[in-house]
């Protein structure tokens, strides 16, 4: 038994912010943002917009994908390092919101990896039965986490979520074929929120050492993408697509090139969305799933790293 993508889905609110309008704002320019990380703008929660209501209605667009309905669902995991409250979980609101009277529903907390952690979490309940089919949800409401007065931080990130419908399979060629997860709390300093309920009683503000996070990332993601390869017995040359972390176009450019990977088989949002940090990877993919790029049959690798640090990677047969 594994598992498989039957639906995918996303939402963005409804503000769109160019990086001109953020010129007027913060000591920063159009060309500096795009030069240094390929984004030309991001999406920021308005008022009634938050994590759980962009969870939702990225939902709903994967289960109409998928042609199931809200009550087949027997599990929804919501990666996000924005919840709407301490608790309760953002994904029992989302199961609230979506008129699910009882099933599992939890959130995990692994930032921008953090939908990678929801999907391997997933792929394992469904393998030994606990459910049928799963929603598998990252979503960020990031602007809330930022200092807009902090130039290197704030023009990095948007908002937005991004779902998939995770269904058991008995068909051991399609599907997950291979995931990787890691962690390395010793680089916790170097991407993080400098608040929390059990220290500071506030939620914070992002903060973040660029050029090491960058240096990390590279190295770690080249690294754990040969490690789903092997797993799989599959080449780099084998891959359709590769659905990356939107965290920077200079990250995904050195990624792609240290591995080999063309660059016409990476799927690119990060100039549309920027960083949504755990809603990125379901976004991208459900962007290129729509535009017809993304094809059933086909071999992608989703991939993220993000603070903590965590990091990973999935192979699946979409």
């Amino acid at each position: 038994m594994g598992s498989i993508i039957i639906g995918t889905g996303s939402a963005l609110p409804v503000r769109c912010v160019t990086n001109a309008e953020l010129a007027a704002r913060v000591d920063t320019s159009d060309e500096w943002i795009v030069e240094r990380t390929g984004i030309h703008q991001r999406y920021i929660a308005g008022q009634g917009e938050t994590t759980a209501t962009l969870a939702t209605e990225a939902a709903r667009n994967a289960l109409n994908a998928s042609g199931l309905k809200v009550a087949d669902i027997g599990l929804i995991i919501i990666a996000t390092a924005t919840p709407d409250n301490t608790f309760p979980a953002t994904a029992t609101k989302v199961q609230a919101l979506l008129g699910i009277d009882d099933c599992i529903a939890f959130d995990v907390a692994a930032v921008c990896s953090g939908f990678l952690y929801a999907m391997g979490v997933a792929d394992s309940m469904l393998r030994c039965g606990m459910a049928r089919h799963a929603l598998v949800i990252g979503a960020e409401t990031m602007s809330r986490l930022l200092d807009w007065e902090d130039r290197t931080t704030c023009v990095l990130f948007g908002d937005g979520a991004g779902a998939v419908v995770l269904s058991a399979n008995d068909d051991a060629g399609r599907g997950v074929l291979a995931t990787r997860l890691h962690a390395d709390g010793r680089h916790g300093p170097m991407l993080y929120v400098d608040g929390g309920p059990s220290t500071t009683q506030t939620v914070g503000h992002l903060r973040m050492q660029g050029r090491e996070v960058f240096r990390h990332a590279v190295t770690n993601l080249a690294s754990v993408l040969a490690e789903v390869l092997d797993d799989a017995g599959v080449d780099a040359a084998d891959i359709d697509w590769v659905v990356p972390h939107q965290a920077n176009r200079r990250i995904i450019d050195a990624t792609a090139k240290k591995m080999g990977l063309p660059s016409e088989r990476i799927i690119l949002t990060v100039d549309q969305h920027a960083n949504t940090s755990a809603a990125s990877v379901p976004l991208a993919l459900d962007v290129a799933v729509r535009d017809g790029r993304i094809q059933p049959g086909q071999l992608l690798v989703l991939e993220a790293m993000g603070g903590g640090f965590t990091w990973g990677a999935i192979l699946l047969r979409f």
